[in-house]
């Protein structure tokens, strides 16, 4: 029943929306991962980051499609919780870790499943279009999983579309530039590094100052 619902919500909701009010532009979609393990690591600006990724993919592809989010946000009210388990399909982390466990067990399992994350390293979203601080447990994560492939995408627009805290969509322009992969290669700090000149890379295809 949960997986008819979240392909009926994206089909007749938010497909129809994005496509009407947005128009993304995608290039390099060819760099997507068509299949996991693998994961997409975005710059986050707005809520629609998530929704405009997973409408890239097939509605059959949804199940293996797991953005990761907040647990403190997405899950303090139960109506919250359900849509965002079972509708958006996420898998809630601790921010800021938590004793005794690790807090990236739940990524490493879904990668082990076969599945494809979503994480936006930024950690919350920042101001619309501004790059913030790269945050390591990506590098964390690809160091458990050197085999899996990282696939950096970087997204414009959605920032002024429906920025933080803004409840009133804005029709504006989005453009998507997926890039191609890259592994874990030894080195937190050399990972990263290598993350973030992707993205300004990316950023720099679409002719956006990067982090400016």
């Amino acid at each position: 029943m949960n997986r008819l619902l979240r392909a009926g919500f994206f089909l007749l909701v938010v497909r129809p929306v994005l496509t009407l009010v947005l128009g993304a532009q995608v290039r390099g979609r060819a760099h997507l991962p068509a299949r996991g393990p693998a994961i997409i690591v975005a710059n986050h600006n707005s809520h629609l980051d998530t929704l405009t990724i997973l409408t890239m993919y097939r509605l059959r592809d949804l199940p293996h499609l797991r953005p990761v989010a907040a647990a403190d946000y997405f899950l303090r009210s139960r109506l919250r919780a359900w849509f965002a388990r079972n509708i958006i399909g996420i898998i809630p982390i601790v921010r800021g870790g938590h004793r005794g466990g690790n807090p990236l067990a739940p990524c490493e399992e879904a990668l082990d499943r076969g599945d494809i994350l979503i994480l936006f390293p930024e950690g919350s979203r920042g101001e619309p279009e501004v790059m913030s601080a790269l945050r390591r447990g990506v590098a964390h994560l690809a160091q458990a999983r050197p085999h899996v492939p990282v696939h950096p995408l970087f997204i414009h627009g959605l920032g002024k579309a429906l920025p933080k805290d803004s409840f009133l969509l804005v029709p504006f322009n989005c453009n998507i530039v997926a890039g191609e992969p890259f592994f874990w290669d030894g080195d937190i700090d050399s990972f990263m590094a290598t993350l973030r000149a992707r993205m300004e890379g990316l950023a720099a295809q679409i002719h956006v100052p990067p982090w400016q």
